[in-house]
């Protein structure tokens, strides 16, 4: 007798896969090809592939070096974080925000905060 191998996927395979789509999408928004992140993490790129469709594991300390670049929580990554979305207009101007230099960015930080009180302003 042979056992059949079950097609479905464990588990455990669907979080690596949605744990790499997540992985992929952050990469993808903050503009970086799998080749930058490979090198930052030093891996071949053909890893961080494989990490990306779910197909290779990801070691803790390539997920925490990932979450740190990423910007964003370990628990963003894995599901244990859930946040409201923002809004289109808001990862629009993130995405934008971030292609700016420093300087630039402390701008817009004072630009949003002038803006906030002028508004708390009008309303009272």
């Amino acid at each position: 007798m042979s056992k059949k191998r079950e097609t479905q996927p464990t588990k455990k395979e669907d979080e690596r896969k949605t744990l790499g789509e997540r992985l992929r999408e952050a990469r993808e928004y903050v503009g970086f090809s799998q080749e930058e992140i490979a090198t930052y993490l030093g891996v071949p790129r053909s890893a961080l592939s494989l990490i990306e469709t779910g197909q290779r594991k990801v070691d803790a300390l390539e997920l925490k070096k990932l979450a740190a670049l990423y910007k964003r929580p370990i628990g963003h990554f894995t599901g244990d974080e859930t946040q409201e979305p923002l809004g289109v207009d808001i990862d629009h101007l993130a995405r934008k925000a971030s292609k700016l230099s420093a300087d630039d960015r402390e701008e817009l930080v004072r630009f949003a905060d002038f803006l906030r009180a002028r508004k708390q302003k009008k309303e009272g």
